[in-house]
């Protein structure tokens, strides 16, 4: 069963994950903190691609440009595989419902729309070691790319849940993740681009 169906969904409100009020509070955050520290990573990386590695504007501008819209397909693949992936056990009803299923529940709690300071530090220096094992000094181009595709991703995300839809021609987002949550939690898993649904063929069929 999906992380957005066995749960009723509350318009607002929010409840603790942990007894431990230093692991509780460890999941929370203002959006602008962990924001801001992946800003900083993703600077000083650029800043050392030019300083320590000598990578050329060319070439950092094109590694830079790849790492942004790779994460489009990073982000759909987390979303769909990882937070919404089969409740079969245990362990993974632990982890979607930890990482995700909570906001599926509490889709107004501001405080874990996006990723907290101590996540965001961790993951993103998984990311980068991960990606330096493959591309070794270019890794310092690609991830800051990366890093500021996330960056879109996560301002984009805590704009649909914490302000009402804009009257221009940007309300098609809004609509788009509003469909995920409260009608097909199986679908439109991209939140800053669509193009990966189409791709994959997750998009609602038009008579649902």
């Amino acid at each position: 069963m999906d992380i957005a169906q066995d749960r009723k969904i509350k318009g607002s409100g929010t409840k603790n994950l942990f007894e431990n009020p230093i692991l509780e509070k460890l999941t929370r955050s203002h959006f602008s903190v962990p924001l801001s520290i992946l800003a900083i990573i993703s600077i000083s990386l650029a800043y050392l691609s030019f300083t320590q590695f000598n990578i050329g504007v060319v070439t950092f501008a094109i590694l830079f440009i790849i790492g942004f819209f790779s994460w489009t397909l990073g982000e759909y693949l987390i979303h769909r595989y990882v937070f919404h992936m089969d409740n079969d056990k245990r362990w993974k009803r632990w982890v979607t419902y930890t990482f995700h299923g909570i906001h599926h529940e509490y889709p107004k709690d501001k405080d874990r729309i996006v990723m907290p300071p101590a996540g965001a530090i961790l993951i993103s220096s998984i990311i980068f070691g991960g990606f330096w094992l493959f591309m070794q000094d270019y890794a310092f181009a690609f991830v800051p790319g990366f890093l500021v595709g996330y960056l879109t991703y996560a301002f984009v995300h805590y704009a649909i849940h914490a302000y009402q839809p804009p009257k221009n021609f940007l309300r098609w987002l809004w609509i788009y993740h509003s469909i995920h949550h409260y009608k097909h939690p199986d679908k439109y898993f991209g939140v800053s681009s669509p193009i990966w649904d189409y791709i994959f063929n997750t998009v609602p069929k038009k008579n649902n």
